[in-house]
């Protein structure tokens, strides 16, 4: 029952634990084709939001200008774990994981991104493969 995902543009839904916390959302972009995936973030100085790497397991950081912040989603977008790598990596494929989260290093704390989150993701029109949100 997991989502497709195509290229494109939408949102982060990361919702805030504890009392009545609005959840927090943050731009995004998909990367759902093999082209995409394969250039992720390679040669950016910096992005704004996060990038969903879909479908993936693991990540490296070979090329990379800056440490990011990764987060293995399960099929359910469920977080599984939270990683900072800094350039020059190679992240460990993780079990279950079906789409990785990037951001610049630090962020994912201060969104409440953390491992046991469900996190949604609203797709701008055009980059949903047709299941709905």
């Amino acid at each position: 029952m997991g989502r497709r995902f195509g290229d494109g543009r939408g949102r982060l839904v990361v919702p805030r634990a504890g009392e009545g916390g609005a959840a927090v959302r943050i731009p995004l972009e998909i990367a759902a084709s093999y082209r995409a995936r394969t250039k992720g973030l390679l040669g950016r100085d910096s992005i704004e939001g996060a990038m969903l790497l879909t479908p993936a397991g693991s990540v490296h950081t070979f090329g990379m200008r800056m440490p990011i912040d990764v987060a293995y989603l399960d099929r359910h977008l469920s977080v599984l774990a939270v990683r900072t790598m800094r350039p020059g990596r190679l992240g460990r494929p993780r079990l279950r994981s079906r789409h990785v989260l990037e951001a610049e290093a630090g962020v994912m704390a201060g969104w409440g991104l953390r491992v046991g989150a469900v996190v949604a993701v609203e797709a701008e029109a055009g980059a949903d493969s047709g299941h709905s949100a």
